[in-house]
């Protein structure tokens, strides 16, 4: 049988909780990060690997279509919430994926407490929500570098304009 990699969050990340406290009783160390991951590419899979890599254990906050909406504007997602969660699932280097529709992950990472909080070079610490919370309780807050000339809107601008359109 698969293990679960991924977790409703309309009990809170209960269960998505249990299972990091799972991980890290055991000794592992567990990396969290967060992100909109539409039309999945070489930036956000070398970012993942990135983040993994500086842990035993993944796990991907992906914000809500609505979340995405109010962020990216009407017109994103372009691949929805359940693709989305289907795709990150897939990927070797996560081990548990979920959503979240709150304006930024504070809840979850509180929730979740990981040893290892991430995000793309192009944030600060300072700027990272819950590096405070991830900070106090002992874990690291990192920065992974992006791959230059990788974005969803980049590939979107590309195949409107390869298409006609733009």
């Amino acid at each position: 049988m698969a293990t679960q990699k991924i977790y409703d969050q309309t009990d809170n990340w209960a269960s998505l909780a249990a299972q990091v406290a799972d991980w890290q009783a055991a000794g592992l160390k567990v990396a969290f990060t967060n992100g909109c991951f539409d039309l999945v590419h070489r930036g956000h899979t070398d970012y993942l690997e990135g983040t993994r890599a500086l842990a035993d254990k993944l796990v991907v906050a992906l914000n809500t279509d609505a979340s995405v909406r109010r962020l990216k504007g009407p017109k994103r997602p372009v691949a929805d919430e359940d693709g989305r969660l289907h795709v990150i699932s897939a990927l070797g280097c996560v081990d548990a994926v979920t959503l979240f529709d709150e304006p930024t992950p504070l809840a979850i990472i509180t929730a979740l407490k990981p040893d290892v909080l991430t995000k793309g070079d192009d944030y600060t610490i300072e700027n990272i929500v819950g590096a405070q919370e991830v900070l106090a309780n002992g874990g690291s807050v990192l920065t992974v570098p992006l791959v230059p000339g990788y974005s969803t809107s980049a590939l979107i601008k590309k195949v409107l304009e390869a298409y006609g359109q733009s």
